[in-house]
């Protein structure tokens, strides 16, 4: 499985957004496996809260680099996990 270079704390929006783009993707293309993604998915949010979500949704930026495919599966391991979700 290929190793994807990430941060645990992101400066920008869209910075968190390229991030998430590029797990979800790697995912896709089979580069990486589902324990992978989850794992890569809780950190990000975890040490970025206020990057991913606001106002019980996910942000506009979010919502414009990542688009709704991506962001289903994001909402779908926060919920998963326990982790709050909108």
């Amino acid at each position: 499985m290929a190793q994807l270079e990430l941060k645990l704390f992101y400066k920008t929006q869209r910075e968190l957004a390229s991030a998430l783009n590029s797990i979800i993707d790697a995912y896709w293309e089979n580069k990486i496996d589902e324990t992978i993604l989850i794992r890569e998915v809780e950190d990000i949010y975890k040490n970025n809260p206020n990057k991913v979500l606001k106002n019980g949704g996910f942000t506009t930026i979010l919502k414009q680099q990542c688009g709704k495919r991506r962001l289903e599966i994001v909402d779908r391991i926060l919920d998963m996990n326990g982790l709050e979700s909108k």
